[in-house]
């Protein structure tokens, strides 16, 4: 008997799920659910439930488990217990953020390294779920949201969203090499290729190049150009889908998007638009903007300051002890003299 066909008996020998009536199916994908509730993109969710961290009713759930929410349903995160309905019911709001070198994508380093998630704005119910990454030495914009699914879909390489960046690379570049990017390369996991290459200027060895991609795979703009032999040395995201990177924005500043830039991502990957905002009336939206970039910069400034005061406090204790070591050398010699 085949796997296929084993798994089919083992499913008919089941009691009926709740959410099946007769043949037809109802409820929708918990990590769906949890996607769309803003507590992270469907994959980051996928791996929570793999991780027996959620529950339905007091049961521990499984991937692939549908539930139909109503208003006694309880869904626990880690015990923790999630409003469904009031996430639904939620905004989905968009940031750009503008990612500085030196900072992971990730929300905890056990070595308290920056992140990305440091300067964000607070959120009550929901999270900040980034939309791809950027590794930690490539700058430029990166978008958060508050809707798992959206991330989720933006991300996912069957829609095509096009990604431009600025790269500066440094090597002797000819048009076959050019050719080559343009028609494609081997790399370690797949073929790979830019969809267009724009040179920008440059002096000597040294030139800058636009460049599309229509995919995010790990570290792929520097594996493409290191195949041929070119080496990357600075690299900034300044596109994702038709959003720039906002002119006058510092480096980790964020901005929010307004409904028509965040239904046009919505629109990009088949979501319903959104018919409200929580950005404010627009005649003050100028200075609600600038006191975003003033608390984003200067939440940066304090978390970099905390970071030097205790490198430096270490490096103190450390030339403590290096003095009092130095100090007491001294006095043990003269007291084995004494004794000689």
């Amino acid at each position: 008997m085949s796997e296929k066909s084993e798994d089919q008996k083992l499913t008919n020998s089941k009691p009926q799920s709740p959410v099946s009536q007769g043949d037809k199916i109802v409820g929708e994908k918990l990590q769906k659910i949890l996607a769309r509730a803003g507590h992270g993109s469907r994959r980051e969710i996928e791996t929570i439930i793999q991780q027996g961290r959620v529950s339905v009713d007091g049961k521990i759930s499984k991937l692939g488990d549908r539930v139909e929410v109503t208003p006694a349903t309880k869904i626990r995160l880690d015990g923790h217990l999630l409003s469904i309905k009031e996430s639904e019911e939620a905004v989905c709001r968009v940031l750009a953020y503008y990612k500085p070198e030196g900072e992971l994508c990730t929300r905890n380093d056990p070595e308290g390294r920056p992140t990305v998630f440091d300067r964000l704005p607070k959120l009550r119910g929901s999270r900040w779920v980034a939309v791809g990454r950027l590794d930690v030495n490539t700058s430029g914009l990166l978008l958060f949201t508050t809707d798992g699914e959206l991330a989720n879909r933006l991300m996912h390489p069957s829609r095509e969203v096009e990604r431009e960046y600025a790269v500066r690379v440094f090597g002797q570049i000819d048009d076959e090499k050019i050719k080559q990017l343009s028609r494609g390369v081997q790399l370690e996991d797949g073929p790979a290729a830019f969809r267009t290459i724009k040179f920008q200027g440059g002096e000597g060895l040294n030139q800058w190049y636009n460049v599309t991609l229509t995919e995010g795979r790990n570290r792929e703009v520097r594996r493409l150009w290191e195949a041929v032999g070119v080496q990357v040395s600075r690299l900034i995201r300044v596109r994702y889908g038709d959003i720039n990177l906002p002119k006058g924005l510092p480096r980790g500043g964020w901005t929010e998007l307004d409904l028509a830039a965040t239904n046009y991502l919505r629109e990009l990957v088949e979501l319903d638009s959104e018919t409200v905002s929580k950005l404010p009336v627009e005649k003050d939206r100028r200075r609600v903007k600038a006191n975003q970039i003033r608390r984003a910069v200067k939440r940066h400034s304090e978390v970099a300051g905390r970071q030097a005061a205790g490198r430096q406090s270490s490096a103190r204790k450390g030339s403590t002890r290096q003095n009092a070591g130095n100090a007491a050398a001294p006095a043990g010699r003269r007291g084995s003299n004494k004794r000689g």
